[in-house]
């Protein structure tokens, strides 16, 4: 069916079932993936895939998809019958309509690479991974384009096209029976010039490495320290333990400990931390959300002060805020939840050298190797990939397998140092009951926490 009769069907269906909002999503997806390991091919897929996601609101949502565009008009149907037969008393934020055409721009497509190329380039990646004591390599990579033409019955038309590219590759080192794994991660959305950009022999020889050296490495002490977090860890930390408590749904469900803290100081004034789906190239950045919503800069904290949350068209309304784009949805058969995008701590002035002659004793913790929060309890644990001891100011010991805990607050009142060296490169999938792309990031980072062993 034409968009153009599509649009004028669910403006007939909405007045036979007295529906007085709704929305509609519908994407071509076009998607590469391939997996790699110890050579050998474990997924292969090029795909295209074309659906309709429809919503439609009386005081509460109701949703419905299709895989086949012919079932289109009985998705908006069904959608706005649910909506009808679960009437609540919620209210949503409705703004004014949008018309815009907003394409991410590649230089290099990845529809110009034959999937050969792609193909080659796992297998010269592996030739590379390849090495003594390394008995285990492991490739993913994965490249699409989303294209997305949203409308809604406010007179919204948006068109969207954005590309997204991933790389990781990671190997595991062994030596008797300890085995230690490292890896690396690059992409955004962007073409295949970030990958002919990447120095592929130095990151694999830089990961064979850091294997190999962690098998060498002590394990860490256990207690309260002063450390440093690096970028990536930081990044990791700060999208964990404080972006997820800033998801409104969360606070608007009384699931986070930043319910009713808005302008209340929770950390050290020299503390801000944005999400920020409009910078360019990074992973988990998008024009619009899947709600129609202009993507926006949001300042969660700022100078140590809570400044806001993260919403979608509901808590929006509900907390009377200004929207600022982050519904967002794994793809069209799934509804749009409060999501992050690219979140990051704003650097300040410190130099590295300078946060180390603050440590007498403490630690230097480096990447993330997974962990758990409680948004409601407002405590964490994170994984680092590596670390080290260090003594009056110098790095001293490496350690492995250690892990970082604390109450989320603590460690925001506790911070001493703030770097001035800023990456936001770690792109990642967030789950929530469904899957988005992120990025994350910050400076390096000096507070004080709970330090221990991995299990």
């Amino acid at each position: 069916m034409e968009i153009e009769n599509l649009i004028k069907k669910a403006e007939e269906l909405s007045r036979k079932y007295s529906v007085p909002y709704y929305e509609v999503r519908i994407a071509k997806i076009s998607a590469t993936h391939i997996e790699m390991q110890n050579s050998h091919f474990e997924d292969i897929s090029s795909n295209m895939e074309i659906g309709i996601g429809v919503r439609a609101f009386d005081g509460s949502w109701g949703f419905s998809s299709a895989n086949d565009m012919r079932r289109a008009e009985k998705a908006i149907e069904i959608a706005m019958k649910i909506a009808k037969a679960t009437k609540g008393n919620s209210k949503i934020y409705l703004g004014d309509p949008v018309r815009d055409n907003a394409e991410i721009r590649v230089k290099k497509p990845f529809s110009e690479v034959d999937l050969e190329e792609k193909i080659d380039l796992l297998k010269e990646l592996d030739s590379l991974l390849i090495g003594e004591n390394l008995p285990n390599r492991k490739i993913i990579y994965g490249d699409g384009t989303k294209e997305q033409f949203y409308f809604n019955s406010i007179g919204s038309e948006i068109r969207t096209a954005i590309p997204r590219i991933r790389l990781s590759f990671s190997v595991t080192a062994k030596k008797g029976n300890n085995m230690q794994t490292y890896w690396k991660v690059l992409g955004g959305t962007s073409g295949w010039e970030i990958i002919e950009g990447v120095d592929f022999e130095y990151w694999a020889s830089f990961v064979k490495d850091k294997a190999k050296g962690l098998l060498n490495s002590s394990l860490p002490p256990s207690g309260e320290f002063d450390v440093i977090i690096d970028p990536e860890l930081a990044g990791v930390f700060i999208h964990e333990a404080l972006g997820h408590a800033a998801e409104g749904d969360a606070v608007k469900n009384g699931e986070s400990i930043l319910e009713g803290k808005l302008g209340e100081k929770i950390a050290v004034e020299e503390l801000t931390v944005v999400d920020d789906p409009t910078l360019k190239g990074k992973f988990g950045s998008y024009p619009y959300d899947d709600e129609g919503i202009k993507g926006r800069r949001v300042e969660i904290i700022k100078d140590g002060i809570l400044k806001g949350y993260l919403l979608d068209r509901e808590t929006t309304a509900f907390f009377n805020l200004e929207p600022n784009g982050h519904g967002r949805a794994q793809s069209y058969n799934y509804q749009p939840l409060v999501r992050m995008s690219n979140t990051y701590i704003e650097p300040r002035d410190w130099s590295f050298e300078e946060m180390l002659e603050e440590v007498k004793n403490g630690l230097y913790l480096i990447g993330d190797k997974g962990g758990q929060v409680d948004i409601a309890n407002g405590t964490f644990m994170f994984g680092a990939k590596e670390g080290y001891t260090i003594k009056n100011g110098k790095i001293k010991t490496p350690i492995r397998d250690v892990a970082l805990s604390g109450k989320i607050l603590d460690v925001l009142k506790n911070i001493r140092a703030i770097g001035k060296d800023l990456k936001i490169e770690f792109p990642g999938y967030c789950g929530k009951g469904q899957w988005v792309s992120v990025d994350d990031g910050g400076p390096h980072v000096l507070t004080r926490a709970l330090v221990g062993g991995l299990l």
